[in-house]
C-alpha cells in the first residue's frame, strides 16, 4: 500500500514540484496551502507522514505541529524550511518535529529522508518484546492479551524501555523523548514513572542502574 503523505507549503510553484516528484516515487500525497486547510484534511484522513513548511498562512508550521501533538498525534514530520537559525530549529524539534531538511534541497535527500522515517514508523508498528507488544495508534501496550492501564507518559516510557529491551535506557535519552528541552525534570520524577510501570508488567523487571539509567529485561 503506498504511503500518505500530507504537504504544507505555500509556495504553488514548490508544491506542484514536490507533488510531481513524491507521486512518481509513487507516494500518495495531498497539498495544503495553509495551516487551517491542513487541519480540515487532517479531521477526514491519516496520514503516514507529514511535511510541513513553517512560514504558512493562518496557522503556521510549528504551531500547527505543537497542536497536532497536544492531541496525542505521533504521525513523524519533517519540516521543509529556509530557517537555519538555531533558536528555531530548537523550537521545531520541541514540537514535536522528527526531521527536517533546509531549502533548497536535493531531491535525492529528501527521498531518503522520507524513507528512512516511513521505515522507523514501520519498526515502530510492530514494535514488541516477547509478550509485550506496542500498539501506536491507540497509544497502547499488551501483556499477552491484556491492555495495560498507562498514562500517555508512561506509554511512551514503556515503549522506550521496549525498543532499547535488554539495553540499557539513559536518563538523558528518557528525558530528551519525554520533555522539552524547556522543562526541568528531576530523577524522582522519572522514578515516579518507573515505579508505576514495573507495578503492572510483571513478570518483566525493569532494572536500575545506578546513576546511568534503566534496562528492561525478562
Amino acid at each position: 500500500m503506498s504511503s500518505k503523505i500530507l504537504l504544507l507549503e505555500d509556495d504553488l510553484l514548490l508544491s506542484e514540484s514536490l507533488q510531481d516528484l513524491l507521486e512518481e516515487e509513487g507516494y500518495l500525497l495531498d497539498c495544503a496551502r495553509n495551516g487551517e486547510q491542513a487541519l480540515e484534511m487532517l479531521y477526514k484522513k491519516k496520514y503516514d507522514l507529514y511535511l510541513f513548511d513553517i512560514n504558512v498562512p493562518l496557522i503556521n508550521g510549528l504551531e500547527l505541529l505543537k497542536e497536532l501533538r497536544q492531541n496525542d498525534d505521533t504521525t513523524h514530520a519533517i519540516y521543509i524550511t529556509s530557517y537555519s537559525d538555531k533558536e528555531t530549529l530548537t523550537n521545531a524539534f520541541s514540537c514535536g518535529a522528527d526531521d527536517y531538511i533546509k531549502k533548497p534541497f536535493d531531491n535525492d535527500e529528501l527521498l531518503l529522508r522520507i524513507s528512512a522515517n516511513l521505515q522507523r514508523l514501520h519498526v515502530e508498528e510492530s514494535l514488541s518484546f516477547k509478550a509485550l507488544h506496542v500498539d501506536n495508534t491507540h497509544k497502547s501496550i499488551r501483556l499477552d492479551e491484556k491492555i495495560l492501564e498507562l498514562s500517555l507518559k508512561e506509554f511512551m516510557l514503556l515503549k522506550l524501555l521496549i525498543i532499547h529491551a535488554e539495553k540499557i535506557l539513559t536518563k538523558e535519552m528518557i528525558i530528551d523523548a519525554l520533555w522539552s528541552p524547556s522543562q526541568s525534570v528531576s530523577d524522582g520524577a522519572i522514578r515516579v514513572y518507573i515505579n508505576r510501570i514495573k507495578s503492572v508488567i510483571e513478570p518483566y523487571i525493569v532494572e536500575n542502574i545506578r546513576g546511568v539509567g534503566y534496562r528492561l529485561i525478562s
